[in-house]
């Protein structure tokens, strides 16, 4: 594992190290009654499937800011600004430029995302009290170290944009890891920032069609990730509709609803605008509502909410909260258990191959001139 860091990932206002006081209590479970056999069979499949970092194609080209020239050719501002409808009309190099810092941050996210999915599997292992559910989250922090490994390299030598953390995330992340609570340990990361990622893996592979690179990482990640999801909800199934008092699951869900806010506040991006030295007044109300930008905050809750439904915690508090933010589209879509991976809705995948199509045309269009 060698490689050239181009471009370091910025470090936070709050400096190169983040501290965390986290108390817990680490659980023996002497008894190895292994009963639950679908979270053996998991562990089984996470073996069997395991892969390494080192094996991609590393030598692949990646420059997105041509790509994205080749794809635009003549007029390709014209497609963004139409299909997108930005506070001012874009040039080329402006629409780039905008595409490139807002595919950086995404990737950057899933990033630091993915190291606190390690830090949070690895207190999994310890506070969990089933010795299979230990087999699998031990295996799983190996996965997100891979993770970590490939986006980081990713965004250093291959892109050479990226960003710190996103505040928000960063408090979830930090919510997540202080809570002794085992079960709120996996809801957090499981179900709720990890069940978000795959779908918005979903996007960034039908985003970039024609990236190699980043095609065969992500087609790689989301196929751990759509295991941890379901080791999420089989692990907790159950446990909030029969095991839990009333005071216990209001406190669930209290945490669902103020995780959900700031899951959707870190897809906001006003870094990026800030890093461009573009208006933020201007430029974060049309992130925030334009139909695309609101499609894909949306689109990120198609798993987690089939997933808090079959938990049991899709509950009138949770149901009013989620409806104010129109997100109940998803409870009858089917969760990681029946469907691993995450099905865009239908209109942001129309939208946004209306957006590669016109862009394909202009390239053609302009090929034949």
């Amino acid at each position: 594992m060698k490689y050239q860091q181009t471009n370091p990932v910025p470090v936070p206002a709050s400096g190169p190290y983040g501290e965390v006081e986290a108390t817990m209590h680490s659980v023996f479970d002497w008894e190895y009654a292994l009963r639950r056999q679908n979270l053996l069979t998991l562990y089984e499949k996470g073996k069997a499937n395991n892969w390494n970092a080192t094996d991609l194609d590393w030598s692949t080209e990646v420059n997105i800011a041509k790509m994205m020239t080749d794809r635009a050719s003549a007029g390709g501002a014209d497609v963004f600004n139409q299909v997108l409808a930005p506070p001012k009309e874009l040039e080329l190099s402006e629409s780039i430029e905008l595409q490139l810092n807002m595919n950086a941050f995404m990737l950057s996210q899933f990033l630091h995302g993915e190291q606190g999915a390690l830090l949070a599997t690895s207190k999994i292992v310890q506070t969990v009290p089933w010795e299979e559910a230990k087999f699998y989250a031990a295996s799983q922090v190996m996965d997100e170290a891979r993770h970590v490994e490939a986006y980081h390299r990713y965004l250093t030598e291959k892109l050479g944009i990226s960003y710190e953390v996103h505040p928000s995330l960063q408090v979830l992340l930090d919510d997540i890891l202080k809570d002794s609570r085992w079960d709120v340990t996996f809801l957090g990361m499981q179900i709720m920032v990890e069940g978000l990622a795959l779908a918005a893996f979903g996007l960034l592979r039908m985003m970039m069609p024609d990236e190699p690179l980043i095609q065969d990482i992500t087609t790689r990640i989301m196929a751990d990730e759509s295991r941890h999801v379901a080791f999420g909800v089989m692990a907790l199934e159950n446990l909030y509709t029969k095991e839990m008092s009333e005071r216990e699951l209001r406190e669930r869900e209290d945490f669902v609803i103020e995780a959900t806010h700031l899951l959707r506040e870190r897809l906001l991006m006003h870094q990026i605008f800030e890093r461009l030295g573009w208006d933020e007044k201007l430029w974060v109300p049309w992130a925030t509502n334009t139909p695309f930008m609101k499609g894909f905050r949306q689109m990120t809750f198609s798993k987690v909410v089939p997933n808090l439904k079959r938990l049991g915690l899709l509950t009138p508090r949770v149901r009013a909260a989620f409806e104010q933010l129109d997100l109940l589209r998803f409870e009858h879509m089917k969760d990681s258990v029946e469907e691993p991976e995450a099905a865009p809705p239908e209109e942001l995948v129309q939208l946004l191959m209306q957006f590669l199509a016109q862009g394909q045309e202009a390239e053609a269009q302009a090929l034949h001139a």
